[in-house]
């Protein structure tokens, strides 16, 4: 059975959409139909959210955190303290070893996260399209007077979306240096931004988030938007005035998440390959410090910016 574990954990990450785990089959009946429906009001229902956050931090879910790490081959040992003591230990667990960026290049904009990664190009009005739920970056951010202005800073920019899947480090880190300039919470109804609940409902809309301003050294302003999930969709952040790349932010407790970054115009030219995917409508795997794009340099011309945003530089 647990060999069969391990195959199982493998396929899903080399082919997610081929596989059907219990927890998509579950969010199916909760998402596609009527008595699915009704069940997902209740478990939206904030004594929900607590109770299962009780069980999820009580030695009561050890024997779920010990299926779940042989299953997706996770090494306690890898980590601080034990892991396995409940589900959100294994959930929220911290590396031993220091972080260090898999691209120790400068220019280097680095992945926060352990994660499957879209790219969107962003114009004036444009919608995140993940799976069938489009959202505006005003939306994203609150949609107040504030988030309006603030949206403005990223039109023809960039919108990273990194989704965190339940077998991913949840630990996410900076993506640059720089000073933190602001940040605010976004209560919302938690919901799964499983792929299969984004088919049937508009995840950002209903989900809490934390957007934090970044005044970054080498790509300029940045927002970056933690999206919490569906029940214990918790977002644990850090604030430091000063910030350095590849340094923990924060991290999410029980709950699949999302981490956004909206990156403005000519500031940055995300990796070919990954934009090509997502331009494609695939996502791309990607790890925590991977560089998922390169500092503009200022000597760039605007003709060959286009073409390296659009893919087409024949000497990139």
């Amino acid at each position: 059975m647990r060999k069969g574990n391990a195959r199982m954990a493998e396929k899903q990450r080399e082919h997610p959409a081929e596989t059907l785990t219990g927890q998509e089959r579950c969010l199916r009946f909760l998402y596609e139909c009527v008595p699915g429906r009704v069940l997902l009001r209740l478990l939206r229902a904030r004594w929900v959210s607590h109770t299962v956050g009780a069980y999820m931090n009580s030695p009561l879910s050890s024997g779920r955190a010990r299926r779940t790490a042989r299953a997706w081959k996770v090494d306690p040992a890898q980590f601080e303290g034990d892991i396995l003591r409940s589900y959100n230990a294994f959930f929220t667990r911290k590396r031993k070893e220091p972080f260090s960026p898999s691209d120790g290049a400068e220019d280097a904009l680095l992945s926060p996260a352990d994660s499957r990664l879209t790219i969107v190009p962003l114009r004036k009005g444009t919608a995140f399209p993940v799976k069938q739920a489009p959202y505006t970056v005003a939306q994203l951010l609150g949609n107040t007077k504030q988030a309006k202005r603030e949206a403005q800073r990223y039109e023809n920019g960039y919108a990273f979306v990194f989704r965190l899947s339940v077998e991913d480090y949840h630990r996410y880190s900076y993506p640059d240096d720089g000073v933190e300039r602001k940040h605010w919470f976004l209560r919302g109804t938690l919901h799964t931004v499983n792929p299969i609940a984004l088919e049937k409902l508009p995840v950002f809309h209903r989900n809490c988030r934390e957007v934090t301003l970044l005044d970054c050294k080498r790509f300029g302003r940045i927002a970056c938007v933690e999206v919490g999930a569906m029940l214990v969709g918790k977002i644990v952040n850090r604030h430091p005035r000063y910030f350095f790349r590849g340094e923990e932010k924060g991290y999410f407790e029980f709950g699949g998440s999302t981490v956004v970054l909206l990156v403005g115009p000519g500031k940055v030219l995300p990796e070919r390959k990954l934009l090509l995917n997502s331009l494609a409508g695939k996502e791309t795997y990607v790890r925590l410090g991977q560089a998922v794009g390169r500092a503009i340099p200022p000597h760039t011309n605007e003709k060959k910016t286009k073409n390296i945003q659009k893919g087409t530089d024949p000497n990139d």
